[in-house]
């Protein structure tokens, strides 16, 4: 018999085919699917091997782009900023906003702990039942430029970061800051953006690859913060208190 019979009261057996396995199975542990052999694993690995060094060096690339003036000009608008006391305010989205973040963490704790005088600085993505509050009472595209309409003063500085360079947010803080005298700083990637054109000071990094251009945006604000952690007399002497 080719099939199992099923026996139904009062009626003739029924052939149920039994399904034959097509090709190699493939087992699975917790949750991942084991491949097949060892032949198409060593492809699958030399795949892989072959993506991450192509990746490596285009992330090498978008490194070596990064230009040394800029760096220079904004670790000396941050040493102006701590010598005249000013507050500097940092913002962008998803992951920008982690670099945000990191980078006012660096700055306040890290390079102030190296300093005479500590740096006022301030993600404002981190105070999350304000910016939630004016997403849900306003839009999304008030998130940043309300805290700075209550905090910001002639002076200050606003930094924003956007891969793209057009989060309407971002683009909204920076157009405000401007208009009313704050130094602005703008951390995008290598498409035409409207921050960009805003901006006093722009890191454009010659690349539209998420992931590299906000490695490459960590990178140019972790030499900001080391350069005064590693090199605190770069700050300079302080006028009295």
């Amino acid at each position: 018999m080719h099939g199992r019979e099923r026996i139904a009261s009062g009626s003739p057996a029924l052939r149920v085919p039994t399904r034959k396995a097509r090709g190699p199975t493939l087992s699975g542990v917790n949750g991942f699917i084991a491949l097949p052999d060892p032949l198409t694993r060593r492809y699958t690995a030399a795949r892989m091997t072959d993506w991450i060094e192509k990746y490596l060096a285009a992330q090498a690339a978008a490194h070596a782009a990064l230009p040394a003036d800029t760096v220079v000009r904004f670790v000396e608008l941050l040493k102006a900023a701590l010598r005249e006391d000013r507050q500097i305010f940092v913002f962008g989205n998803g992951g920008s906003a982690a670099n945000a973040a990191h980078f006012a963490t660096d700055l306040g704790k890290g390079a102030s702990d190296r300093l005479p005088r500590r740096f006022r600085v301030w993600a404002l993505t981190d105070n999350l039942s304000w910016l939630t509050a004016l997403a849900n009472d306003y839009s999304y595209q008030e998130v940043f430029v309300r805290p700075l309409q209550n905090l910001a003063r002639t002076g200050d500085v606003a930094i924003g970061i956007s891969v793209s360079g057009n989060s309407p947010n971002c683009v909204r803080a920076l157009e405000w800051a401007r208009n009313n005298g704050l130094r602005t700083v703008a951390l995008v990637g290598g498409a035409p953006c409207r921050m960009a054109e805003l901006a006093e000071l722009v890191l454009a990094v010659p690349d539209t690859h998420y992931g590299r251009v906000e490695d490459v945006h960590m990178t140019f604000l972790h030499l900001a913060c080391y350069a005064f952690i590693e090199h605190p007399e770069w700050a300079g002497p302080f006028p009295p208190s």
